[in-house]
């Protein structure tokens, strides 16, 4: 069965918005004496709710914080840190490809949609999306649950053999290949040591991994 669709996440596959955002919490630990356990971070990457940051800083500080001013400060750290990064490696290409050969492309994530909305306003990449399937502060729904890789088929009107799904954490892998879709992961700087042996293939970046050929493969 021929590919049909190229489905997305967002966060740390398109645009590395991990490092960042582990940034942003990063200098809220240091601030209060103490260091951002990356064995915990890695429970949050891609989901909703993988881990009680606010209740762990809060306990190592020994009192309850200002969590809204706080909050205020990681998100300015983080959105100045998020101004300089593009597109990954290889995404243009594969965006390019999808236009080309008559894919449908679809972004799919656990995060919200004014946040994907925002970032793909900033890199002028708006246009061009078949289906934009988020989470939206909706823990249910958000990965490694399938829910949103199957509203996503739905909405295309393409089967999960017709398919397939580019991720770069283990929570989006695992939601991917529930819904039974042919997975790629794709780590970053910061999901490199997490480990996507459970995707179909990994590569170090999809600049490595021409579209055609990967097309060509799963021919």
């Amino acid at each position: 069965m021929p590919v049909r669709a190229f489905l997305f996440d967002f966060d740390g596959l398109l645009v590395d918005t991990e490092t960042a955002s582990r940034g942003g919490w990063e200098l809220l630990y240091r601030e209060h004496g103490h260091e951002l356990p990356p064995e915990k971070w890695a429970l949050m990457i891609g989901t909703i709710d993988g881990w009680d940051i606010w209740g762990d800083l809060e306990g190592l500080a020994g009192s309850p914080l200002d969590r809204e001013a706080l909050n205020a400060r990681r998100s300015a750290h983080e959105l100045s840190l998020l101004e300089l990064e593009g597109l990954r490696p290889g995404i243009v290409e594969y965006l390019d490809a999808a236009t080309r050969l008559g894919l449908r492309r679809a972004i799919v994530s656990s995060s919200s949609r004014a946040w994907i909305d925002r970032h793909l306003a900033r890199l002028e990449r708006t246009a061009g999306w078949d289906a934009i399937v988020t989470a939206d502060h909706d823990a249910e729904r958000a990965k490694p649950r399938p829910t949103l890789y199957l509203e996503a088929l739905e909405r295309l009107g393409v089967s999960a053999a017709e398919a397939i799904a580019f991720e770069d954490s283990p929570n989006g892998v695992r939601a991917a290949i529930a819904a039974g879709i042919f997975t790629v992961g794709v780590p970053n700087a910061i999901t490199r040591d997490l480990g996507l042996g459970e995707a179909d293939l990994v590569v170090d970046s999809l600049a490595d991994l021409p579209p055609e050929v990967l097309l060509a493969r799963l021919d």
